[in-house]
């Protein structure tokens, strides 16, 4: 009967050394059986120096005999010999035990494997004093699984892999494999389909439009201790400045000897955190690093959620990116995408002849705006899967946290589904339990085991306790973006401010929850791309005014309770829409305009870290007081926010109309002197120049509920704050 290795779940119960059936019982001698496809002749050299020539199987490829008088275990290696004439030496990959163990297996089937990367995948290795590379995948369905690659000459036929059992993972120790070794796996499904897979846990993959993976082995040497030291142990994110540059490294920055060519993780990190130090943000946030295959999906349709892309180098690279950021003092927040992946046949989609990683029913398995597939997180194995994606990022990368991609459409079964396209779950309503569940999990172990790492949610509806921790029945984030700020705020700055008196409420909506969550005010790349248009062009009037009124916004927004997100080239007034095919308009900056806001958003940000008053109590209602919500007719408002035990304070007016407001009386929270600390309408901000700069004394009047006033001149289309003479200082 033939043997029919290639179909065999175990190939190492059958190839290897085994004893002889009379060594069973008390004899002596070992039978080997060798798996050499095309091989004429194959040998057994035992380490005693004995040569054994093996006799050819009943299946063609099969050898085997006795080696008589050896035990086990037996150290040999085969000498294989083919028709032309080669003959090469080779370890048997059948002679090694398995790589993995009981607690990892137990592990990843209850889904709490935390480092199930170090289990799954590519492994660099010494067995037995042999190297080599430990391969191993999750394929349940799979009737058989092979590992294939450049070792091998992709011929499926050589290297099967051994299946553990229930647990649905393959594993197989190659001898000789070294890194930069490109790989996949070759799946033979219950059909009898063979099917060709990247390895999920792949730590680097092949340069689009390749879709190999290749075998990598971290070598970089870390020198951010002290950042990640104070990362743990400092104050929470939400108590803490934060001030967040939103990245797409393809098109941030390219060389401009050669705008086709993308520049380096190395090159980047110099030129990014250089500059993200001197304009003041503490933090990056990058959108996608995860591998994909697709320039166009932004990195939001990942196929490798272990690996950093290669367009712009090395893992090893991405590492010193990250190693320069934090010297220079920049966090490094990454956009990560675990609620859908693209359906390319070589990677995630029916991986082993099933829905693995998706939901076989297209009413969950399939997202309907995207073209993309579902993951289906009722899946112990597939929690884990993206667990530890986010723990490895964190972990391997020092990354400081991780933005959840569309959030809201992970909560809700009919998201962009209409009547009889979703399954109500098991209560008849609409929430998808299986994501709650999920995000709750990747929440809780997040920050249990990376103390002081961020992470945000990007939710657009008003599912409660986004970022209220899980013991306190919400989902854990650190952060929810504010989508309803940004769409009301945008709507107000678009119209003409003679009409803004209609829209005055669309200022003042966001006060009314704005203490609900850990808000981050964003204004990201979604506002800028599909026909959106620029910051700049959504403004109204000339472009003097479109400036004007650009510079207001940032001043409003910086100042607003929550945290900000700039999405790149909107701080210096970027013209066009963005693109990722092309380098920033970085010659813009010689134009005194758009130099002028960068100036801005400059000292905005610095001031804004030396003001606890402005990010210390975000959350806290009793720190920000209205002193005039209600100017619609005058398009002004005025707020005021504290510190700590108010110890510190900062006032905001904006006057959103084209003229002046002379002699503008506001309440102010203190007696004394006050000083004008940003004031958008600044000449080296390419304002008008109407200022405050003399400072303002507090008189013994009362106004807007408040002991004390002054008056003050608003200038035109702009953004003033105050604070108390010294303050800051």
């Amino acid at each position: 009967m033939s043997t029919r290795v290639l179909d065999r779940a175990d190939p190492h119960g059958f190839l290897g050394a085994h004893p002889r059936p009379e060594a069973a019982v008390g004899g002596s001698g070992v039978v080997v059986r060798a798996w050499r496809p095309e091989a004429a002749k194959v040998t057994v050299l035992s380490e005693d120096g004995a040569a054994v020539e093996l006799r050819a199987g009943e299946e063609a490829g099969l050898f085997e005999g006795e080696v008589p008088g050896a035990g086990l275990p037996l150290r040999y290696r085969l000498e294989v010999a083919y028709p032309d004439g080669s003959t090469f030496t080779v370890e048997d990959p059948y002679r090694f035990p398995p790589t993995i163990g009981d607690v990892d297996i137990h592990l990843a089937g209850e889904g709490r494997h935390e480092r199930l990367y170090e289990t799954l995948g590519a492994h660099v290795r010494e067995m037995d004093g042999v190297a080599g590379v430990s391969f191993a995948v999750w394929a349940p369905a799979a009737r058989a699984v092979s590992v294939v690659g450049d070792f091998n000459a992709w011929d499926g036929r050589l290297h099967p892999m051994r299946s553990l059992g229930s647990s649905g993972i393959w594993e197989l120790f190659v001898p000789g494999v070294e890194e930069g070794s490109a790989y996949k796996f070759e799946i033979r499904t219950q059909s009898g389909d063979l099917r060709l897979k990247a390895d999920p846990f792949a730590f680097r993959a092949q340069p689009s439009p390749g879709t190999d993976s290749i075998v990598h082995r971290p070598k970089h040497e870390w020198g951010d201790d002290a950042w990640t030291a104070a990362r743990a142990t400092g104050p929470e994110p939400f108590r803490s400045p934060m001030s967040v540059y939103e990245v797409h490294l393809g098109s941030w920055r390219r060389d401009p000897s050669d705008p086709a060519r993308l520049l380096s993780y190395r090159e980047l990190a110099e030129q990014l955190a250089a500059y993200c130090a001197d304009m003041g943000f503490t933090h990056v946030e990058l959108m996608p690093v995860t591998e994909h295959p697709f320039d166009g999906s932004w990195g939001y349709q990942a196929t490798g959620y272990f690996a950093p892309t290669s367009r712009y180098g090395t893992p090893d690279d991405f590492a010193a990116f990250m190693d320069v950021m934090h010297q220079a003092g920049i966090g490094v927040i990454l956009d990560w995408v675990p609620a859908h992946f693209p359906r390319d046949d070589w990677a995630l989609a029916r991986f082993d002849g099933s829905a693995l990683y998706e939901h076989e029913d297209p009413r969950r398995g399939a997202h309907p705006d995207w073209g993309t597939l579902v993951f289906n997180t009722a899946r112990n194995e597939v929690r884990n899967f993206l667990v530890a994606s986010a723990l490895f990022w964190a972990r391997e990368f020092h990354v400081d946290g991780i933005r959840v991609d569309a959030v809201a459409s992970m909560l809700y079964l009919d998201y962009s589904r209409e009547e009889g396209q979703w399954i109500p779950n098991e209560h008849g309503g609409n929430e998808d339990l299986d994501n709650v569940a999920f995000l709750k999990q990747f929440n809780e172990v997040l920050h249990a085991r990376e103390p002081g790492i961020i992470s945000a949610a990007e939710e657009s509806t008003a599912w409660p306790g986004v970022s209220r921790p899980v013991y306190l029945g919400g989902l854990g984030f650190g952060f929810k973006w504010n989508m309803g700020w940004m769409h009301d705020t945008l709507d107000y700055f678009a119209h003409d401010p003679i009409h803004r008196r209609f829209h005055h409420h669309e200022l003042t909506f966001s006060l009314v929850y704005a203490f609900s969550e850990n808000y981050l005010l964003p204004l990201s790349h979604d506002e800028v791309v599909h026909g959106k248009g620029s910051l700049l062009n959504k403004m109204p009037g000339e472009r003097q005014q479109q400036l004007a009124n650009l510079r207001a916004l940032y001043g409003y927004m910086w100042a607003h309770p929550g945290k900000q997100l700039l999405f790149m080239g909107c701080e210096f007034a970027q013209q066009r829409e963005w693109s990722h095919k092309q380098s920033l308009d970085w010659h813009l900056l010689e134009d005194p305009g758009h130099a002028g806001v960068q100036a801005l958003v400059r000292d905005l940000n610095h001031a804004y870290r030396a003001q606890p008053a402005l990010w210390q109590r975000d959350a806290d209602p009793e720190a920000f007081r209205w002193l005039d919500p209600n100017d619609a007719e005058g398009n002004t408002l005025a707020f005021a926010r504290w510190s700590d035990g108010g110890d510190e304070v900062a006032v905001c007016l904006l006057n959103l109309a084209p003229v002046v407001r002379h002699a503008h009386r506001v309440g102010l929270p203190r007696a004394g002197r006050w000083r004008e600390l940003i004031n958008t309408d600044a000449p080296g901000y390419g304002g008008t120049g109407m200022t405050n700069a003399g400072g303002l004394e507090a008189e013994p009047l009362a106004w807007q509920g408040q002991a004390q006033s002054a008056e003050v001149s608003l200038p035109p289309l702009g953004a003033v704050w105050l604070v108390p003479e010294g303050q800051g200082d």
